[in-house]
């Protein structure tokens, strides 16, 4: 009896004694009351203007200051992580019943919890306070799905006339997207990111997908792929079409090598065991992820109200010319989204405001360009070896002259001081010559934090430095509306390109052009103008990920000076003490929410609690400051330790007898010899 009582009374003690831990820290469970308190005041203020702390109800603030808090276990509990449900469906009859546990298995050995980076931060790191990790549910399609995808491809199959440049069948993007976009939509209320992994057998002719009208010619390439991502939040991508190669044509990064060694043309080598298969397929998955769902940041964006797109044509000649340079095409782009309810989050605003400007009428226009061009010498075989010099625009340099002159060019082409919001000036330099111009020798558009800067000739095209299934890829060079809204996406949302992600392990951007065809506005590869659900995601995630990492690194800071000043309890009095306590559990609170909303792909939400957390932040740095003001500074003056004779005796002692060995050594220790 007397030992059941003693284990109850131990487990009672361990139940405790984790309570406290858990309290110690902050609330990370719900608490009773809270949550719809919240959810009230997200409905009566959306926008978070009124601090919530004033309303709270006094047994919910008696709940928040029942936990104790202390500096060092405060900046542990800031580690916030986003939940990222990923679901992959294998859809074909070759997969076995294992698959799904088997790539599960493979992936989960090479997730794991990371950082959120960026690319070009405004300090030098690159580092988000928060992580994200994978959470992913494998599993096989119905047959019904397949039977349904592999008959619509075999009728397109055989209905599709070969081509007469390429060994690929061209087969239209819609004929497999419209099936599984039809899928996805009974399957959306799962939530989540769905890829779909198509291996659909061999066929009778090597295809691949076309994402646009037409067929390539010799002064045009098509480049065809074997993926495509919707708008909404679903991508497929079928293994058994191509092989399919695309990226630098000589020598560079992001080249999607010939053959089987690249995951996409896992199917097009020698035969391999599902295994081997799936462990490719797991890779191309986390390349998926890694690229798509959870992109680096390009820059951070800081949340605005008003969003101010200027575009200012410099134009030369006599007379504009709007083929391949349409403000309204560009603008129609963005704003079908937001009437769709994307890139924009809460009250935000979206205006698109255009200037035209004579380059004969703009003396610092023709100063800007002239310091900017630079040039470069090629070297061709023709009959013999040739040099041939070219020239390019510094887009640096450039970048620079109209930072500087900003307020020339807003009184020669009249644009008015905007008082309130981001204003984004788009400038196009649309010149009247015959040679190429481009921007750091290959780009049409070049984004930067504060402005994106653009150029034209009248030169209609060049050989770029890409190649695609074998064909060099063609820069239509007057065309600009495809780049322009890819440089307004990176630097008005810090949107990064899909071919671009940070590395910590290599601390430099990797490059990489597997997800660069289909529906994507960057890199050479691609056609379309409309965005897929990874850039819509990625401008609204962007800013709530910089909201966020701005509000972790201001409580770091809080909680170093409360450090710094000897600890809560030194520096805030009883009141402010329960306060800051209140308000810190608060903040924390509705912290893990935002993140829990974030996980849930549910900006608003994610916006409200971030916003009103700005007001429990701003209490607690406004108690800590005016605690801090009032500290006096003191000298407290202490007695003289008492003298140790306890120790003084025993080590005199000690000294004595050393002394009185020593005298004595002859006699101690002489050697007794035998007398005989």
């Amino acid at each position: 009896m007397a030992t059941t009582a003693g284990a109850a009374a131990a487990v009672l003690l361990l139940l405790l004694l984790s309570v406290a831990t858990t309290t110690t820290i902050s609330f990370s469970y719900p608490i009773m009351g809270l949550d719809s308190f919240l959810s009230q005041q997200s409905r009566l203020d959306p926008q978070a203007t009124n601090d919530s702390f004033l309303s709270l109800p006094s047994h919910l603030r008696k709940t928040l200051s029942s936990a104790s808090t202390h500096h060092r276990h405060l900046i542990s509990s800031l580690q916030l992580s986003l939940s990222v449900s990923l679901r992959v469906i294998l859809v074909g009859p070759s997969f076995s019943s294992g698959a799904p546990s088997l790539l599960s298995s493979y992936l989960s050995a090479v997730s794991s919890s990371d950082h959120f980076h960026v690319i070009s931060p405004f300090s030098t790191d690159h580092r988000h306070h928060t992580k994200h990790s994978l959470h992913l549910d494998a599993s096989l399609a119905s047959p019904s799905l397949s039977s349904q995808i592999s008959s619509a491809l075999r009728s397109q199959i055989s209905n599709t006339p070969n081509s007469l440049r390429s060994p690929l069948l061209s087969i239209p993007y819609t004929t497999i997207d419209n099936i599984i976009r039809q899928h996805f939509e009974k399957e959306k209320p799962h939530g989540g990111v769905f890829i779909y992994l198509l291996n659909l057998g061999p066929q009778s002719k090597s295809y691949a997908y076309n994402y646009g009208s037409g067929e390539s010619s010799p002064a045009y390439t098509k480049c065809f792929g074997s993926l495509w991502t919707g708008k909404d939040r679903y991508l497929w991508v079928d293994l058994a079409a191509g092989p399919v190669d695309y990226g630098p044509a000589l020598s560079g990064d992001g080249v999607l090598p010939r053959g089987e060694f690249h995951p996409l043309a896992s199917l097009h080598g020698g035969p391999k065991s599902e295994k081997a298969l799936l462990a490719d397929f797991a890779s191309l998955v986390h390349s998926a992820y890694q690229v798509l769902v959870v992109p680096s940041l390009r820059i951070p964006v800081p949340f605005e109200n008003s969003l101010i797109v200027q575009f200012v044509h410099v134009y030369g000649g006599e007379n504009k010319d709007s083929n391949g340079l349409d403000w309204k095409t560009i603008e129609r782009t963005f704003m079908d989204e937001v009437n769709e309810g994307g890139l924009l989050l809460g009250d935000q605003s979206l205006r698109f405001k255009t200037y035209d400007l004579r380059y004969a009428d703009c003396a610092i226009c023709s100063f800007a360009i002239s310091r900017s061009t630079n040039s470069y010498t090629s070297r061709f075989l023709f009959d013999n070896y040739t040099l041939i010099v070219s020239e390019y625009l510094d887009s640096k340099r450039l970048h620079q002259i109209l930072l500087d002159s900003a307020d020339e060019f807003r009184r020669l082409a009249n644009i008015p001081e905007e008082e309130f919001g981001r204003v984004l000036p788009v400038y196009v330099f649309d010149l009247d010559q015959n040679a190429l111009l481009l921007l750091d020798r290959y780009h049409q558009s070049v984004a930067f934090k504060d402005m994106v800067i653009a150029v034209r000739t009248r030169n209609a095209q060049t050989v770029s430095d890409y190649s695609c299934n074998g064909r060099h890829m063609f820069t239509q060079t007057r065309e600009l509306e495809r780049p322009l809204v890819g440089s307004i996406l990176q630097s008005m949302w810090g949107v990064s390109p899909t071919h671009l992600s940070w590395s910590p392990r290599h601390n430099s951007t990797l490059v990489d052009y597997t997800w660069s065809v289909g529906q994507t506005p960057f890199g050479p590869f691609s056609e379309t103008l409309s965005l897929s659900f990874v850039q819509k995601d990625a401008a609204r995630r962007n800013i709530l990920l910089t909201s966020l990492n701005n509000s972790l690194t201001s409580a770091i800071d809080v909680l170093e000076s409360i450090a710094a000043h000897g600890g809560e309890r030194n520096l805030l009095k009883r009141g402010r003490l329960v306060e800051f306590v209140q308000r810190w559990n608060l903040f924390k609170y509705k912290l893990d929410k935002a993140v829990s909303a974030l996980s849930h792909l549910d900006f608003e939400m994610a916006l409200y609690f971030l916003r009103s957390s700005d007001h429990d932040l701003y209490a607690i740095h406004s108690l800590v400051y005016h605690a801090s003001q009032e500290m006096e500074a003191s000298l407290v003056c202490f007695k003289d330790p008492p003298f140790p004779w306890a120790s003084f005796s025993g080590s005199v002692v000690v000294v004595f007898a050393l002394f009185y060995v020593y005298t004595k050594r002859e006699k101690l220790f002489s050697n007794k010899r035998k007398q005989f």
